[in-house]
């Protein structure tokens, strides 16, 4: 296969015809230019409450791009094994072909969002320790939390899978959170996803992070004004979301083409 160009503001997808493996809410899969890799393109699409509540915001899949594509190369070189292998244009990535483990890993700092609603605590309360909670990706079922003896008699992971899930989690977590603290962002909360990468050599299968982390992933307050710089504003009608996506991006030393890089928040 001839590869197209990868000259930014093109979208490969758009003018070489790839076949699309997948769209999902945020992403859309196509084949990628070799055996064991797919171009993963970002959307403005912006979706919450599974689905319920959509909108396309200009330029917010670029952003979630070279964020995402930031904070890989991060966790990559503190030792997280990840699918993703280089950003290739303004909306586009190359990653590794992974089975998909069919669970959200959600990890909570402090108290926001789904769990104050389930537990009726109030938004804003530290957690005396992090915590760790597996949710069953199926929108149709508003993508419950299940326990891990769900997961494993399901078969939808073993228990020595869900051991590394959770070891990697937690270090994610200890990067992510360093690395958020630095930009004067406080690490809320974040969701995961995780996937099986097959060594075609051996067989052998080893569990790597996938999908992204971004914003859209991501609960960030600002550590002085606890403002919301995340997902939460289009959640919530806050208004100025793909504002505040350029000043995590802004803030975290993410180089964006300037016609995309303007912040007003």
């Amino acid at each position: 296969m001839v590869w197209a160009s990868n000259e930014l503001g093109k979208n490969v997808s758009e003018y070489i015809g790839i076949h699309k493996l997948y769209e999902g809410k945020a992403k859309i899969l196509y084949e990628g230019p070799e055996a064991g890799t797919v171009v993963q393109y970002f959307k403005d699409d912006a979706t919450a409450f599974n689905n319920l509540k959509k909108a396309v915001l200009a330029d917010k899949g670029i952003l979630n791009n070279f964020i995402s594509e930031h904070i890989m190369h991060y966790l990559q070189d503190g030792g997280i094994p990840t699918h993703f292998v280089k950003r290739l244009n303004d909306r586009e990535q190359l990653v590794k072909v992974v089975e998909i483990v069919p669970i959200e890993v959600v990890i909570r700092n402090v108290a926001a969002g789904s769990l104050c609603k389930r537990l009726g605590i109030e938004e804003g309360l530290p957690l005396k320790q992090t915590l760790l909670e597996y949710c069953y990706k199926n929108d149709a079922f508003g993508d419950p939390v299940v326990g891990e003896s769900h997961i494993v008699a399901l078969g939808w992971s073993s228990a020595e899978e869900l051991k590394e899930i959770e070891r990697l989690a937690l270090k994610v977590n200890q990067l992510l959170s360093t690395l958020f603290i630095k930009a004067d962002l406080t690490l809320v909360d974040f969701k995961l996803e995780f996937g099986r990468l097959k060594d075609p050599q051996t067989g052998k299968q080893q569990i790597i992070l996938a999908d992204e982390v971004s914003p859209d992933t991501c609960r960030l307050w600002d550590v002085h004004t606890q403002e919301k710089m995340d997902k939460d504003r289009f959640r919530r009608d806050l208004g100025n979301v793909v504002e505040a996506y350029q000043e995590v991006a802004k803030r975290l030393g993410v180089s964006v083409p300037q016609k995309h890089a303007n912040t007003n928040i």
